[in-house]
């Protein structure tokens, strides 16, 4: 096995809050089926004097989100989140759309086509799973599904496939 093999087994998205790591992991991990909290590390004596955060305040926040593996860190308020980077989240039903869509955007703000962005500054992505689908061919129905959902902030499962067979 070559270094390469041995270091690269999966990535762990990172995310860098001022000092809201706990909250916001306590809050998605609510949000997401098959979640949970993992491990808290706290500021030592020599991190808090490096970092300028309080000793025994939470340093950082492993959780997982239906499996998926994130770490949260309070670093200060030297960097902040942008839509840059979201998280898209492939939904199979237009309940699930619905649910994340309110719980993740509560305290946020409501973007276009789907995107959102969460109370602590996360974007995201609530997405139908059969989007990817609906945008291929080479025909009209992937401009036709795409107009429709230009004029959408939460998407709709519904409105996008009637797009794609012209009803």
């Amino acid at each position: 096995m070559t270094y390469k093999e041995a270091t690269m087994k999966k990535i762990t998205p990172f995310l860098w809050f001022d000092d809201k790591a706990e909250e916001a992991a306590k809050f998605y991990v609510s949000v997401f089926k098959n979640s949970k909290i993992g491990s808290i590390a706290r500021y030592s004596e020599e991190a808090a004097t490096a970092s300028g955060r309080p000793a025994g305040s939470v340093m950082t926040v492993s959780f997982k989100l239906n499996g998926q593996e994130f770490t949260a860190l309070n670093g200060g308020p030297q960097f902040t989140f942008t839509p840059a980077i979201s998280f898209v989240v492939n939904c199979d039903t237009q309940q699930e759309i619905d649910r994340l869509w309110e719980k993740l955007s509560a305290g946020g703000e409501k973007g276009q086509c789907g995107w959102l962005t969460d109370r602590y500054g996360v974007s995201w992505q609530i997405v139908p799973a059969a989007l990817g689908k609906l945008m291929q061919g080479k025909d009209e129905r992937p401009k036709r599904v795409m107009q429709a959902l230009l004029k959408m902030t939460k998407l709709d499962i519904k409105t996008l496939k009637q797009a794609y067979e012209k009803r």
